[in-house]
C-alpha cells in the first residue's frame, strides 16, 4: 500500500471527517490528479474500523521507541574551495 492512501486518510481526519471513508480518500487522491485504487482505500478504512486515528498513532509512536535512536552525523566537511 502506497503512502498516499494513510496521507490521504489522515487529511480527511485534519479536515474533521472522523471516520473517513474510501470515497473520502479517492476524492482527495482525485483532488491531486493522483490514481487511487478504490480496493486499496476499502482495506485501509476496513484495517482502521472501530480505530481511532490518535491511538493508532500513539501505539505505532511506543513501537518506534524500540528502534533507538539516530547515530551522530559525519563531520562537517569543510568549506568548498573559493
Amino acid at each position: 500500500m502506497s503512502k498516499k492512501y494513510a496521507a490521504a486518510y489522515l487529511m480527511a481526519v485534519l479536515a474533521g471527517t472522523e471516520i473517513p471513508s474510501a470515497g473520502d480518500i479517492q476524492k482527495i487522491l482525485e483532488s491531486v490528479e493522483a490514481e487511487c485504487d478504490s480496493a486499496v482505500a476499502e482495506k485501509l478504512v476496513s484495517e482502521l474500523e472501530g480505530k481511532s486515528v490518535h491511538e493508532v498513532v500513539a501505539a505505532g509512536k511506543e513501537k518506534l521507541k524500540g528502534f533507538g535512536g539516530g547515530g551522530g552525523g559525519g563531520g562537517g566537511g569543510g568549506a568548498a574551495p573559493a
